[in-house]
C-alpha cells in the first residue's frame, strides 16, 4: 500500500516521526493544528478554574482602589465643596498627600501581635547566633593560644634534654678524668644504647612519685659539675676554683640568669 501524493500524513506512523522536525523546518498541518487546538484548551482550563474565597476579594478590593472616587460619595462631594479639585494635594497651601492611604488590610488567621512576636523571634534567632560565633571565635582563640604554649613548651623540653645529655657527657668525661668509675646518680652519665633500652624495658609500667623530671635532672646535674668539677656547660669551660666560677662566668658574657641559680644552689 501506497500513499498518494494528496493524501494527508498520519502524523502517528513511522513515518511521520523518522522525518525531520528541526527549528526552523516546516510543520505539518495537523501537528500545527493540534498544538493549538491544546494551548486553547489551557486557556479554557484557566478562565474555568474556580478561583478561591481571598482570591475573589482580593481582585474585588484591587478594582475598588483602582477605581477614582465619583460624586456618589458623600464625602468626595464635601470636598468639592470645599474647592477640591481631583488629583490635588490635601491642605490650604496644597502641600499634603496627593494619593489616599494605603490599605493594609490583614488576612490572615493570627492574631494582632504576631508579626512582632516573629520579628522579635528572629532578632533573638539573629543575637543567639551572633553569641555563637563569638564563642566560636573566642575557643579557636584560645585552641591557637594552647597551641602556641603547647609547642613553646615542647621547644624548651627538648632544648633542656639537649642540655642534659651535654651535662651527661661531661659529668662522664671529667669523673673518668678524677678516676671515679661510678658515678654519683646512674643517670649522670649517658649509658649505652642497649642498655638504656633494656632498662626502659624493664621499667615500662613503672612510674614511681620519686621519678625526676627533666629540667630537674638538669638541675641537679649542674650544679654537680660546678661544685665538683667547678664546669660550666654553657660557657663550656673548666675554672680553676669557686671564685673564678662565680666571677668570671657571670662577667663572661655568655651567662644566663638560670647559671646564677643554679650557681646559688650549688655553693649556698
Amino acid at each position: 500500500f501506497s500513499m498518494g501524493e494528496d493524501e494527508e500524513e498520519d502524523y502517528m506512523s513511522d513515518a511521520f516521526i523518522q522525518q525531520d522536525v528541526r527549528p526552523g523546518l516546516p510543520m505539518v498541518r495537523r501537528v500545527r493544528e493540534a498544538i493549538q487546538k491544546e494551548e486553547k484548551q489551557k486557556e479554557a482550563n484557566e478562565k474555568n478554574k474556580q478561583k478561591s474565597v481571598k482570591e475573589e476579594e482580593h481582585e474585588r478590593r484591587e478594582a475598588v482602589l483602582r477605581s477614582a472616587l465619583g460624586n456618589e460619595n458623600r464625602g468626595f462631594a464635601l470636598l468639592q465643596k470645599m474647592g477640591y479639585k481631583s488629583g490635588q494635594a490635601l491642605g490650604k497651601s496644597g502641600e499634603g498627600i496627593v494619593e489616599p492611604i494605603p490599605l493594609n488590610i490583614k488576612t490572615g488567621r493570627s492574631g494582632l501581635g504576631h508579626d512582632e512576636f516573629k520579628k522579635r523571634k528572629a532578632e533573638e534567632k539573629l543575637e543567639s547566633y551572633r553569641q555563637k560565633l563569638h564563642m566560636k571565635k573566642k575557643a579557636n582563640e584560645q585552641a591557637a593560644d594552647q597551641f602556641r604554649t603547647r609547642f613553646k613548651t615542647k621547644q624548651e623540653e627538648r632544648k633542656m634534654e639537649g642540655d642534659l645529655r651535654r651535662s651527661q657527657r661531661a659529668c662522664q668525661q671529667l669523673d673518668m678524668q678524677k678516676d671515679i668509675d661510678v658515678p654519683k646518680e646512674i643517670w649522670y652519665w649517658t649509658q649505652p644504647e642497649e642498655e638504656e633500652q633494656k632498662e626502659e624495658e624493664e621499667k615500662e609500667d613503672e612510674c614511681t612519685s620519686s621519678d625526676l623530671s627533666v629540667s630537674e635532672k638538669l638541675q641537679l646535674l649542674t650544679a654537680y659539675l660546678r661544685k665538683e668539677h667547678f664546669y660550666c656547660i654553657w660557657c663550656g669551660i673548666t675554672y680553676e676554683g669557686e671564685s673564678n666560677i662565680l666571677v668570671v662566668c657571670l662577667n663572661s658574657g655568655s651567662m644566663i640568669y638560670i647559671h646564677l641559680i643554679f650557681t646559688l644552689l650549688c655553693f649556698h
